[in-house]
């Protein structure tokens, strides 16, 4: 791959995680206080609510991290090695991570959308939830494509 293509790639990851970062900063705050409004009588919802979204922010970047690493392995020609294959295992295990925070968090957002009467709000927390998995899927696969190729490259090389 040409270092153009991963450099393109590197800054779509930064800007990915931008966004994320204002969401952490300006919106979370707000959805907590929305809650505390919706239930007044249960004011530690809005702790809960809070430690399930930054909660939900460290496997996010982390994952962030990973796919960075990956990037930087493929610009020093190391994409076939086990480093990869670790950088995938841990993207793939942080959307998993990811995913079961949404899942334990998904009693909150039932409220919320209950009281609100807003069935958006879960279609929206399962959208992410299935996206979550969906790319934990998708660097399982690779995970597992690559660590094939790298069998087949060291069979190749100890023949030849």
């Amino acid at each position: 791959m040409e270092r153009g293509t991963t450099l393109f790639l590197k800054v779509a990851v930064i800007l990915i995680g931008i966004p994320f970062l204002a969401l952490c900063i300006f919106l979370v705050p707000e959805i907590a206080n929305y809650a505390t409004e919706l239930y007044p009588d249960y004011t530690y919802m809005k702790y809960l609510v809070l430690i399930d979204l930054y909660a939900s922010a460290i496997p996010f970047y982390f994952a962030l991290y990973q796919a960075f690493k990956l990037l930087s392995y493929i610009d020093k020609n190391k994409a076939f090695s086990e480093l990869s294959v670790q950088a995938l295992k841990n993207i793939k295990y942080c959307a998993i991570t990811f995913s079961i925070l949404y899942v334990v968090g998904m009693p909150l957002f039932y409220l919320i959308a209950e009281k609100d009467d807003a069935p958006g709000i879960i279609v929206i927390g399962m959208v992410i939830i299935f996206a979550s998995m969906v790319i934990a899927v998708f660097a399982a696969v690779l995970q597992k494509l690559l660590k094939e190729a790298i069998d087949i490259k060291s069979e190749n090389d100890l023949t030849v």
